[in-house]
């Protein structure tokens, strides 16, 4: 039996074989599973809206264990906790125990994206900004899970991107 890479993010650390345009060395790809039973494929980002992405196409069927086993896992995008304070040489903090949004760019690098409370705001939400601070991976590997509960739009309200 084939052993391939679990359903997740990854970034590629050497070029698909037959595929070295389409996946490189250095990106961001998702490995999934058909839901027809058609095995296992690779894909790269499609879009990015609200700092995740969206699976773009083609999909490339993963036939190269040896290559599926050189993918590295990635945490999945979402909500974490800091580990430690983080300190920038700008002057500014973001405190241990702060609420970040993870996700990646298209060479498979985390960004962090701080939770802001904005004072004068009108909702009782927090909001993270379009830009990021680029981490590296020992930080990428200490983040801690924030489980945030997801909430789907009422039946008579349209849904938000």
């Amino acid at each position: 039996m084939l052993e391939l890479p679990e359903p997740g993010l990854h970034r590629t650390t050497q070029p698909c074989p037959s595929h070295e345009d389409a996946l490189p060395a250095g990106v961001l790809v998702y490995v999934g599973r058909s839901a027809n039973g058609g095995g296992v494929f690779v894909v790269r980002p499609g879009s990015n809206r609200r700092n995740r992405w969206f699976w773009g196409e083609p999909t490339i069927p993963l036939r190269s264990p040896s290559w599926g086993q050189s993918l590295r896992r990635l945490p999945p995008e979402g909500f974490y906790t800091l580990p430690e304070d983080l300190t920038f040489e700008s002057g500014g903090r973001w405190l241990k125990n702060a609420i970040v949004q993870l996700g990646y760019n298209e060479q498979g690098q985390g960004i962090l994206f701080v939770a802001e409370w904005h004072e004068r705001g009108t909702e009782n939400v927090l909001s993270f900004s379009d830009r990021g601070l680029v981490i590296d991976d020992r930080l990428l590997g200490r983040l801690i899970w924030a489980p945030i509960l997801p909430v789907q739009p009422a039946a008579d309200q349209p849904a938000t991107t």
